[in-house]
């Protein structure tokens, strides 16, 4: 179970990330889709609530990541651990395309696969935001 998050620690949290999600780099408009802050290791695996420990995360890049921290490649049989915005450096794993995000790593691979980062619905929003200047 979720520790409620002290407000303080949470715009601490989200100014740090300039308002923007820390995996998908969404902006945070305010249009009362609420962003949530991630345990990058979720509590039930040892993840304590900590600065060093918390991530601001879009909705969606949430919900797909769940609990997780890793997950297998097609194919591979060693697990291959998530993007983590307090120790890697997005540009190292990921790049932006017209709004498809294209993994540059085996993390930026595992990241997008699980947090479906690049489904339908998730491309044209980067898209129009593109278009209006507000993307990335």
């Amino acid at each position: 179970m979720s520790k409620k998050i002290p407000e303080r620690l949470r715009i601490l949290i989200a100014e740090r990330a300039n308002f923007k999600c820390e995996y998908c780099r969404i902006p945070d408009l305010g249009a009362g889709i609420s962003f949530h802050i991630d345990h990058i290791l979720a509590s039930k695996h040892g993840g304590m609530t900590t600065l060093e420990n918390l991530a601001y995360c879009c909705p969606e890049c949430n919900i797909f990541k769940g609990t997780d921290f890793a997950t297998f490649l097609f194919g591979n049989e060693k697990s291959i651990r998530f993007f983590n915005p307090r120790k890697d450096e997005w540009e190292e794993h990921f790049e932006n395309v017209d709004g498809l995000i294209q993994f540059k790593s085996e993390i930026g691979q595992a990241t997008i696969n699980i947090f479906q980062i690049n489904n339908f619905s998730r491309i044209f929003i980067r898209q129009q935001l593109i278009e209006l200047g507000l993307y990335p």
